[in-house]
């Protein structure tokens, strides 16, 4: 394609995303997304140990844990926790997922940090709240498990939740949630939220996705599709799982403030859900939240599983944000 050209408009959302819809609600991912499997064998020459731990055997949902595999002195600090939610619009790919996998891996190599990656249900099969009840799930899993690597090596103290997409909403909700249950976390202690392009939506279409309508990543009809498959049938898009200023969730933000929660929110202005990003970002810094925004003129959603240096830049960002 040309430099000049205009980007194709896709038409099939279910064909963009390798999807057949199937009659009982359900659907058929076609696309394989790759997939690595958790390696805990010190003596292998990698970085960083991984394990799986089922958390929840009827929903099938589980944990990664990340830990560096290097020597940790006796008298070590223990690493602060990033809890971590992988996107994919609530409907694909896994905490075992390459692209999901490897970053995480980076954060350990690059934070320091000892890294739990939820695996959740996925909609249409599980439609939200599915998800959100599952990260509070794992919160409440990382608080009361008698793992030798949580237990030995995470500072309960210093938590953050993070995710990218799908998974920043999901690292949103289960901070609003949190909040109201604090005691019942303790000693798990969060600190912030890392919201990277957090995904939402509404009924009122914002400028950037219509400027970017047919953008080649997320154009508005995978949007569309991806919060029909995602949200409790019945609903529209104005529902408070989609749309960030209806519901309650705006209430909590003052809680978040009186706790002292940082939450960066990051984005990049090549992607339609940028506006949206803003407007929390702006919600949250009305009611006094201690806000660290980053947003780049340039850069698609998901950029920084495609491009080393703007995953270089983000790693440095949530370095400085948990320092």
């Amino acid at each position: 394609m040309s430099q000049t050209s205009q980007p194709s408009q896709i038409t099939d959302p279910y064909k963009h995303l390798h999807l057949v819809q199937n009659p009982n609600n359900t659907i058929t991912r076609l696309h394989q997304v790759p997939h690595t499997s958790p390696s805990s064998d010190p003596t292998l020459p990698i970085s960083v140990l991984t394990k799986d731990i089922t958390i929840n055997q009827t929903n099938k949902t589980w944990v990664r844990l990340f830990l560096p595999n290097k020597p940790i002195p006796t008298n070590h600090q223990k690493l602060p926790l990033i809890v971590f939610f992988h996107g994919s619009g609530f409907i694909l790919a896994s905490a075992g997922s390459t692209m999901f996998h490897d970053f995480c891996v980076k954060m350990v190599d690059d934070l320091g940090v000892f890294v739990v990656s939820v695996e959740y249900r996925l909609a249409p099969e599980h439609r939200l709240p599915a998800a959100f009840d599952d990260a509070m799930e794992a919160l409440f899993w990382i608080r009361n498990v008698d793992d030798d690597w949580v237990t030995r090596y995470v500072d309960y103290s210093k938590c953050y939740l993070m995710g990218n997409s799908a998974g920043a909403t999901i690292a949103y909700n289960a901070g609003l949630r949190a909040v109201e249950v604090v005691k019942d976390l303790e000693p798990l202690k969060i600190q912030g939220l890392i919201l990277r392009q957090p995904f939402f939506g509404g009924k009122e279409r914002t400028k950037s996705e219509l400027k970017l309508e047919n953008d080649q990543v997320i154009p508005l009809c995978v949007n569309d599709l991806l919060w029909e498959l995602a949200l409790p049938i019945g609903v529209d898009r104005d529902h408070e799982y989609c749309n960030l200023t209806v519901g309650n969730g705006l209430e909590k933000f003052d809680k978040i403030r009186t706790l002292g929660w940082k939450v960066l929110i990051s984005g990049n202005g090549g992607d339609p859900l940028v506006d949206r990003e803003k407007e929390l970002a702006q919600l949250m810094e009305e009611e006094g939240v201690h806000v660290v925004k980053d947003f780049e003129d340039d850069g698609s959603h998901g950029v920084e599983y495609s491009d080393p240096l703007k995953a270089k830049k983000l790693i440095e960002l949530i370095t400085g944000f948990i320092s």
